[in-house]
């Protein structure tokens, strides 16, 4: 058989790999994520092995900046279908991207009656295929780095879909440019960068266990543990 030509095998090569994108583009694209967020920030996980590796699932989490979703997707061992709100969801720089990732718009009744129905059957939909869906009760940035009182959201996916929910707390972020911390996030001048941040993963709850409250006081306590360890090592 006659040899390939030195520049045929780089070529090859490199299509295969194209292809491999095309075919599997949330998969590369979740590798591009985990990548990026290692570089710009020094991280812990704690807890990975409590997402389920197959089935239904919540992640539920506190909401600290516009990169948590990034961060906890990055860090779950399975890929996460996320809400978020539609304005942003609807981002003409970024819509195709939360499409592809596939991201689940939600809005409020006041903007868009029937809305939330509509994403709630998005998120039944999800469950019911055997997917993990990461879910940010308190619908909204925090506004002073402590966790909000969860909303009813929760309860209703809950009571359409009793799958196991797993609790996680998240710290480091709060007072990065992309939180709330000194005025409003993404308006201020990035101050430094490889901050810690910590993410840790909690005991599933059964979906007899995991009413609202409940969630909410695992979640208080996993942020409290993540606050302390970032703390211990300073900034």
């Amino acid at each position: 058989m006659t040899g390939l030509p030195t520049w045929a095998l780089p070529a090859l090569a490199a299509t295969a790999a194209l292809g491999w994108c095309l075919r599997s583009p949330r998969r590369m694209l979740r590798r591009l994520v985990f990548l990026i967020i290692h570089l710009l920030y020094r991280l812990r996980f704690r807890g990975r092995r409590h997402i389920p590796a197959h089935g239904p699932a919540l992640v539920v989490c506190n909401h600290v900046s516009f990169v948590d979703a990034l961060v906890v997707g990055g860090a779950s061992p399975r890929p996460l279908r996320f809400l978020m709100d539609r304005p942003i969801y609807e981002s003409p720089w970024l819509h195709w991207l939360f499409k592809l990732v596939g991201a689940i718009p939600v809005d409020s009744e006041r903007r868009d009656p029937g809305g939330l129905r509509r994403s709630l059957d998005q998120v039944s939909r999800a469950l019911r295929a055997g997917e993990v869906v990461m879910v940010f009760p308190e619908g909204r940035l925090t506004t002073d780095g402590e966790i909000h009182r969860f909303r009813r959201g929760l309860d209703l996916i809950l009571a359409r879909d009793p799958v196991p929910v797993v609790p996680a707390g998240l710290a480091g972020l709060w007072g990065s440019w992309t939180s709330h911390y000194g005025g409003r996030a993404l308006t201020k001048p990035p101050r430094r960068f490889r901050a810690r941040v910590a993410l840790y993963f909690g005991t599933p709850l059964a979906p007899a266990e995991a009413d609202r409250q409940r969630v909410e006081e695992g979640v208080r306590a996993l942020k409290a543990e993540a606050d302390r360890w970032v703390a211990s090592r300073g900034r």
